[in-house]
C-alpha cells in the first residue's frame, strides 16, 4: 500500500497500477530464479537449518561450505547431524507424535521418544525398532531413576534441558522393566507406547497406530474384504444395526486381517489405575480380548498370542512382505519383525524424513526418484536413519 500511494501521487492511476504490477513481477521473477544463484555458503546454511533447526556456528559453516564446494555435500550434512539441537529438538518433535493417540508433538519426553533418538544417534539398525530388547535413558546426574510406574526420569530430563545427544545411554527393557526378553518388542513395549495404546480398549489400537507410525497407512486405505473372517473376535457384530451387509462390505475389510495380527498382543495390558505399569501375563490372555462376547457368540475366542499375516495374500501384498519370514508367529516381537521387514516400513521411514527435512511431501517425479534411491540405500546400508536425514537435506539444499 505504501508503494502504491507514492506512485499514485505522481502518475495517472492506470500507470501507477501498471508500475506496481511490474515491480511485483520483477520481485517474483527474482524469487523464482533465486535458487539458481545459490552458492555453497547459502547451501550449507540451508542444510544446517533443515537438520538442526538453528544457524550453524561460523567455523562450522566454513567447513561445510568447503565440503560443498569440493563436491561432498553429504559430508557437510553429516556435520549438521552432530548438533545437539538435532537430537534435543528436531528428533524429539519428529518422534513424539508417534507416541500418543492425539499425534501431537506437544507431549513430554518419554522412553519411546528417547529410544528412537538414541537409535538414530548410534546408527542402530532401524528395522529393529519394533522388535529389539532396547531402551535408552539419560546418564545425567540428579534425575529420578527410570521406572515402569512413571515417566519422571524422562520428563525431568526434558524439564531441565538435559543434552540427549551426550547423555543417552543404551540399556534393555528386560533389565529395566523386568519384561522377559522374548516379550520385548522395541518401542511397542516401551512404557510410552503401552500407556497410550495398550490401555483400556482391545489392544487393536496398538496395531493400528503401529501401522500409522511405521508403515504410513491407516486401516481404511488397505481394507480388503476378501480376507477370511475366521479369526474375527466375538465383540464384532456380524449384523451391525441388523444389516449383515455392513459387516461383509465394511467391517470385515479391517478386522479379518487386523484381529489375527493384533492377537500378538494378547498377553499385554497397561494398568492406568493402580500400578501405572505394563502388565504382561505369559500364557494368559488378557480379559479385554474376551469382552462383549454376546455380540457374536460363535466368533473367534482368543486362546493365545499366535498371529498370522492375512495380507500376504490379496491386494496388500503390495506392502512388500519379506519372503525370508514365515508370515506367522507368536507374540509382539515376531510381529514387529514382520512389519519392519516390509518394503512399506522402509518407504515410510524415508518418506517421513524427507517431509520433515524438506518441509513438503514428494511432489514430482524427481522427488519420487530421490525417495526410491534413498529407500534402496536405507535398506542396503543397514537401516541407518541418520543418513536419510543427511541425504534429504542435501537434496533440498537448493541448486
Amino acid at each position: 500500500m505504501r508503494i502504491a500511494s507514492k506512485l499514485e501521487s505522481g502518475l495517472p492511476r492506470r500507470a501507477a497500477r501498471a508500475a506496481v504490477r511490474a515491480s511485483c513481477a520483477v520481485f517474483l521473477l527474482a524469487q523464482s530464479v533465486a535458487p539458481a544463484l545459490a552458492d555453497p555458503t547459502s547451501q550449507a546454511q540451508r542444510i544446517y537449518e533443515r537438520i538442526a533447526g538453528v544457524d550453524p556456528p561460523a567455523t562450522t559453516l566454513a567447513t561445510m561450505e568447503a565440503d560443498i564446494a569440493g563436491g561432498n555435500a553429504l559430508a557437510a550434512a553429516e556435520i549438521a547431524t552432530e548438533d545437539p539441537d538435532f537430537y534435543n529438538v528436531v528428533l524429539k518433535n519428529f518422534v513424539t507424535p508417534w507416541t500418543n493417540r492425539a499425534q501431537t508433538s506437544f507431549a513430554p519426553l518419554n522412553d519411546y521418544t528417547a529410544t528412537v533418538i538414541g537409535m538414530v544417534r548410534d546408527d542402530v539398525p532401524f528395522n529393529t525398532v519394533l522388535s529389539a530388547d532396547i531402551l535408552y535413558k539419560s546418564s545425567a546426574s540428579g534425575l529420578p531413576p527410570v521406572s515402569a510406574a512413571n515417566n519422571n526420569h524422562y520428563a525431568t530430563a526434558e524439564q531441565y534441558g538435559v543434552d540427549l545427544k551426550s547423555t543417552l545411554v543404551a540399556t534393555t527393557q528386560s533389565a529395566t522393566y523386568g519384561l522377559p526378553t522374548a516379550a520385548t518388542a522395541g518401542v511397542i513395549t516401551t512404557r510410552g507406547a503401552s500407556s497410550a495404546f495398550f490401555i483400556n480398549g482391545t489392544n487393536r489400537a496398538m496395531f493400528r497406530f503401529t501401522l500409522i507410525n511405521h508403515l504410513c497407512t491407516d486401516l481404511n486405505p488397505i481394507m480388503d474384504i476378501t480376507r477370511p473372517p475366521d479369526r474375527v473376535r466375538q465383540d464384532v457384530s456380524r449384523s451391525p444395526g441388523g444389516d449383515s451387509r455392513i459387516f461383509l462390505n465394511n467391517c470385515i475389510g479391517c478386522h479379518a486381517a487386523m484381529d489375527p495380527m493384533a492377537q500378538a498382543f494378547a498377553y499385554y495390558n497397561f494398568d492406568g489405575v493402580v500400578t501405572q505399569e505394563t502388565i504382561y501375563t505369559p500364557n494368559v490372555v488378557q480379559p479385554k480380548y474376551l469382552i462383549n462376547s454376546q455380540n457374536f457368540t460363535t466368533g473367534f475366542i482368543t486362546p493365545n498370542d499366535s498371529w498370522s499375516n492375512r495380507w500376504r495374500q490379496g491386494q496388500n501384498q503390495v506392502l512388500g512382505w519379506s519372503a525370508a519370514l514365515p508370515g506367522s508367529g507368536a507374540g509382539a516381537k515376531s510381529l514387529g519383525q514382520e512389519l519392519a521387514a516390509s518394503s512399506a516400513f522402509a518407504q515410510c521411514q524415508v518418506q517421513k524424513v524427507f517431509q520433515a527435512v524438506c518441509f513438503r511431501a514428494p511432489q514430482d517425479q524427481a522427488d519420487r526418484n530421490q525417495i526410491s534411491t534413498m529407500v534402496s540405500g536405507f535398506v542396503a546400508g543397514g537401516y541407518k536413519l541418520k543418513k536419510v536425514f543427511a541425504e534429504s537435506a542435501v537434496y533440498c539444499m537448493g541448486p
